[in-house]
């Protein structure tokens, strides 16, 4: 009986290990979010500015024609209010438990950012927009117990609740969401 010889056993090399990742620098991994904090940042800051020199420029509670500062007779002026409730003064009076929302509803941004998809660029800006709104209704209910609202427009003799800066932030912010995420959609 013949066998066939079996060739000499070859020592094997393992297969070289992959490198491990490198760890992304967390001021980095911040970076990453710039558009998302310029944005809100700049909401922010034109908010709290605007609301100064309201603050400093009328006394709360100016409000109506006689006292406001006209900016187009009829249609728009600038008031001095305080909200303390939220858009159309629902839950009037309850400033604390909107303070809570608020520090909520960021806190829960930031834990759920990856699944909110902010590494785009568009969600970036809809979402720094809503921050930056968000941050300065927040800091206004803390300060002052209530929401500085100044801008007052009236269409004849129908007169809009009365809104600031950092609601136009959190207005356009929702509706850019809701627009892309409709766009984006299969």
């Amino acid at each position: 009986m013949s066998t066939t010889p079996t060739p000499p056993a070859v020592p094997t090399t393992p297969p070289p290990a992959e490198a491990p990742a490198l760890a992304v620098p967390r001021w980095r991994r911040v970076l990453s979010y710039r558009v998302l904090w310029l944005v809100a940042l700049s909401v922010f800051v034109a908010d709290q500015l605007t609301k100064s020199w309201i603050a400093s420029t009328l006394p709360l509670g100016t409000y109506g024609p006689r006292s406001a500062i006209t900016v187009v007779s009829g249609f728009f002026y600038l008031v001095h209010v305080g909200n303390t409730g939220a858009a159309w003064s629902l839950f009037s009076g309850q400033s604390v438990v909107l303070a809570l929302l608020a520090a909520a509803t960021l806190v829960a941004i930031f834990f759920w950012r990856r699944a909110l998809g902010l590494r785009d660029r568009t969600q970036q800006v809809c979402f720094g927009l809503l921050c930056g709104g968000i941050t300065g209704n927040l800091v206004d209910r803390l300060r002052h117990k209530h929401v500085i609202d100044f801008l007052d427009f009236h269409f004849g003799t129908y007169v809009y609740p009365t809104f600031n800066v950092a609601d136009i932030g959190i207005c356009i912010g929702v509706v850019l969401y809701l627009w892309h995420s409709f766009r984006t959609t299969d």
